[in-house]
């Protein structure tokens, strides 16, 4: 097969048609056709396959000013260049404005069309080329703004482009840490309700009690407090997508609810007697073996495997390390940008550490150590100046002896660590309880418990 540039001639004259192509015929391959709409015909029988489109603009039927026009309509982006005897300023701004590449006069000057000829392939080229490239990045590197390129990740990349478009409900599991949310909301805005609400609902965060006037609204009077009718979240994510976090953490007497709910496809209001039809589709996530949550009676087994149609499984970052650098220099982007930083980077031998490090808060942590170095570091390079966990590393065993030296009971043990704990996350109480694998409530309740001064003092700062 012939490696020359293959080009389409629109030219009713057919000795102008032989001559150029006699002319030329070292240099490019040639197809010639006397008309646009026998040009339009071949484009469509032969896709993909012409490098360049050199076209009359005195033609029988359609002019040729018009073929850029009608390329654009059919998504084709084929460099045009017109060739007129009837050359005017006036004809010349109408092809450049439609997106012809240039514009020839006759009679032709054929040093001059050879060098039109090979600019506008060389623009075309690297055009095809830069577009190549940026779908590579996009399908290796990125999606919905979630940066990774390794394996594992891919995989997750792979398997949520398949699934998005489809109505299936789908469970996203993982550490704590890992981008649940940001992945549900990636499945979210590849599927066909994106331009629909996605509302996220965290199971843990609130009250047993309450959570089911949130999720399927109550009417005025039905319980203390309920002043007026009020739309519960699945309704208001109608058409759209409702995201239940840390589900595992739901009532069970709620899961036989929710379990109605999906069958049935209506919801009842607190309080209220009517039906009410509801379109979404439900994305759920844990941290927890839902698995060992059924066996012990914590979970309804036929909830699960309506929300598990399909499941995610979402990769521990020490499981992704090569994501590590790219990460980082993603949050280095955001958070220099956010705090007015010139921050350039990590050096070398410091990157490696990083990698090696097991980030047991997931990219949740890493982007927490990111920011805070960033704003702390006074160079363009940070270096293990910044990094004084990272020579700490230790193992477990390691951990416990250096910690808990002394004998000590269970219960002080467990009170230790979960001051530990809230002070490493500055009092937040919600990454606490993620990280202790509870929820909030248990976290104020053992707080309660234990009463000592620490845990006053974070209970006063929350």
């Amino acid at each position: 097969m012939s490696n020359k540039h293959r080009i389409l001639l629109i030219e009713d004259d057919l000795d102008i048609q032989a001559y150029l192509m006699h002319t030329l015929k070292t240099l490019y391959s040639f197809k010639a056709v006397g008309s646009i709409s026998q040009a339009l015909n071949e484009l469509k029988s032969h896709p993909n396959q012409y490098d360049l489109i050199l076209t009359d603009v005195q033609l029988p039927g359609i002019s040729g000013l018009k073929l850029t026009e009608a390329l654009r309509e059919k998504g084709i982006g084929t460099p045009v260049i017109v060739m007129t005897a009837f050359g005017n300023l006036e004809n010349a701004v109408t092809a450049m404005k439609d997106g012809a590449f240039d514009y020839i006069l006759k009679p032709l000057n054929f040093e001059a069309l050879k060098i039109s000829i090979n600019r506008a392939l060389r623009v075309h080229t690297l055009e095809s080329d830069n577009l190549i490239l940026r779908q590579e990045v996009k399908r290796s590197w990125s999606l919905e703004n979630i940066i990774g390129k390794s394996a594992p990740i891919r995989a997750v990349f792979d398997l949520i482009q398949r699934v998005a478009p489809t109505q299936a409900n789908i469970l996203i599991t993982g550490e704590t840490g890992t981008g649940k949310e940001v992945f549900a909301r990636a499945i979210h805005n590849l599927s066909d309700r994106a331009s629909k609400a996605f509302i996220p609902i965290n199971c843990s965060a609130i009250p047993a009690e309450l959570l089911e006037s949130e999720l399927f609204g109550h009417t005025k009077g039905s319980f203390t407090g309920a002043h007026q009718d009020k739309k519960g979240l699945f309704e208001e994510a109608q058409g759209g997508t409702v995201f239940l976090d840390e589900i595992g953490d739901m009532k069970v007497s709620l899961q036989a609810k929710l379990l109605r709910v999906i069958q049935e496809r209506k919801i009842k209001q607190v309080g209220g007697s009517k039906l009410i039809d509801i379109d979404i589709r439900i994305i759920s996530a844990t941290h927890k073996d839902l698995n060992a949550a059924i066996q012990e009676g914590l979970f309804r087994e036929d909830l699960f495997y309506r929300l598990c149609v399909i499941p995610v499984e979402l990769p521990a970052l020490r499981q992704r390390k090569t994501d590590i650098p790219l990460l980082i220099g993603h949050f280095l982007k955001k958070h220099s940008a956010t705090h007015g930083l010139k921050i350039r980077g990590f050096k070398p031998q410091t990157m490696e550490k990083l990698m090696e490090f097991p980030w047991e808060g997931n990219v949740r942590e890493l982007e927490n150590f990111v920011e805070r170095s960033a704003i702390l570091c006074d160079d363009e390079w940070m270096d293990e100046q910044y990094l004084p966990f990272i020579n700490k590393k230790v193992s477990s065993s390691q951990f416990l002896d250096e910690r808990f030296s002394e004998n000590l009971t269970l219960q002080e043990v467990e009170k230790r660590y979960i001051n530990m704990i809230l002070r490493r996350t500055g009092m937040n109480k919600e990454q606490s309880a993620q990280i202790l694998g509870i929820n909030r409530r248990t976290l104020y309740r053992k707080e309660k418990e234990m009463n000592t001064p620490e845990t006053a003092s974070a209970i006063e700062l929350t």
